[in-house]
């Protein structure tokens, strides 16, 4: 089938590293500050934008106020009378809104979307944010008999490939550590001045604690606030944008494939589905092949980096394996020949993901979107993939029970 193509012309993110609370902000605050940068950073005039949608998760336990969309209209007058929605589907909450914009861009609906992803979280004590964020898991089913909910779902996953393949627990310490290191080079990075040794991907309880079953402290992705916002373009709005910008329009990136994919909520329905099969989730291999597919693809290796979901090192073990880079259970081969670093042949997280960079729940999938975009454009910075022309991105929510995947390319 033949899409209408849906063009990316930029868009920016907040500061991970920043406290809104702590900084007498609120989560007003936080989407004024994104939008407002995002509009200057792309010199896109607010009259423009047609429709407008929100990627959000919780923000009705953590902030107490839902409804996010209608601030648009108080960002800027002339939002005041398009369509808006907000979108949740826990941590692929940003990618559920940017397949909705993608979906009224390609029906012919509009020519100009705004995306914005956001979450504020670090205005409440550990133990109640990790109780809000059990929200995408069953309540009374699978929260219960743990201190930290999603630590533990996860942490059982890596049980799950101990048992199957006997995996090594220094193969994640060793994602881990990639990923703080590919933190340091990102100007937005929650941790980018966090001071590491040796010690902190070890097992010493001291310097690296246990959170839940095997993980320790840094397999773990950061509680973070923050916002990203990118803009989506009909082939006609971004033709004349290009031609304002005195660009070719082939210069502009474009998504080039997606894939979306829902799983039952329960962890255990999901492992009962998935027995006698090669790979713990099927449908995670499925949703990324889809979006290979539709960008004319043949394999994850054509791409040149990928930005993808680490909320625990675990996620990322097992994304390498079931996105094909390896065969099942084999993901350590990706690590022992540097395969994921960004000297290797395909770049796994450069931004320093979820774990390095900081992961606000609703803005992960955005901002994913987002990097891909500087990626393939030349505007990564210092954390630039040399030569990187087609960019992947994976995100998800719950426990793998919302997947969405995108190719990103000129």
């Amino acid at each position: 089938m033949a899409y209408s193509p849906v063009y990316i012309l930029g868009g920016s993110q907040t500061d991970f590293s920043r406290n809104w609370n702590r900084e007498g902000s609120d989560i007003y605050g936080l989407f004024e500050a994104s939008l407002n940068d995002a509009l200057a950073s792309t010199q896109i005039d607010a009259d423009d934008i047609e429709v407008a949608h929100v990627g959000n998760f919780v923000s009705s336990l953590f902030t107490g106020q839902a409804l996010l969309n209608g601030f648009f209209g108080h960002v800027h007058p002339t939002l005041h009378n398009i369509p808006t929605s907000r979108h949740e589907a826990a941590c692929a909450s940003g990618s559920m809104a940017l397949l909705a914009a993608m979906r009224d861009i390609e029906a012919g609906h509009y020519g100009l979307a705004c995306v914005l992803g956001i979450e504020l979280m670090r205005n409440v004590d550990g133990k109640t944010g990790a109780d809000h964020l059990g929200a995408a898991a069953w309540r009374g089913i699978e929260t219960q008999g743990c201190t930290y909910p999603w630590p533990h779902m996860f942490a059982s996953i890596y049980d799950i490939y101990q048992q199957r393949y006997g995996t090594d627990i220094d193969y994640l310490r060793a994602i881990a550590k990639n990923n703080f290191a590919n933190a340091k080079n990102n100007p937005n990075a929650q941790t980018r001045n966090w001071q590491l040794d040796k010690s902190s991907f070890s097992s010493d309880d001291k310097a690296n604690p246990v959170i839940e079953g095997q993980l320790r402290k840094q397999d773990c992705g950061q509680v973070t606030d923050g916002a990203a916002v990118v803009f989506l373009a009909s082939e006609d709005y971004a033709r004349r944008y290009a031609q304002q910008h005195n660009v070719s329009l082939d210069s502009l990136p474009r998504i080039k494939g997606w894939g979306h994919r829902s799983a039952a909520m329960l962890m255990q329905r999901k492992l009962e589905l998935s027995e006698g099969q090669p790979l713990v989730f099927p449908h995670v291999k499925d949703t990324f092949d889809d979006a290979l597919r539709r960008a004319g693809m043949p394999e994850v290796r054509s791409l040149d980096g990928l930005e993808v979901h680490d909320c625990f090192s675990i996620t990322e073990y097992m994304i390498i394996d079931h996105m094909g880079l390896t065969a099942p259970g084999e993901s350590y081969r990706a690590i022992d020949d540097g395969t994921i670093t960004m000297q290797g042949a395909l770049p796994i997280n450069p931004s320093g993901g979820l774990i390095g960079l900081g992961h606000p729940v609703g803005a992960t999938g955005v901002r994913m979107l987002l990097d891909a975009y500087k990626q393939v454009t030349g505007k990564a910075g210092s954390y630039q993939v040399e030569g990187a022309k087609n960019f992947g991105a994976f995100n998800l929510g719950g426990s793998t029970t919302t997947c969405a995947a995108f190719v990103v390319g000129t």
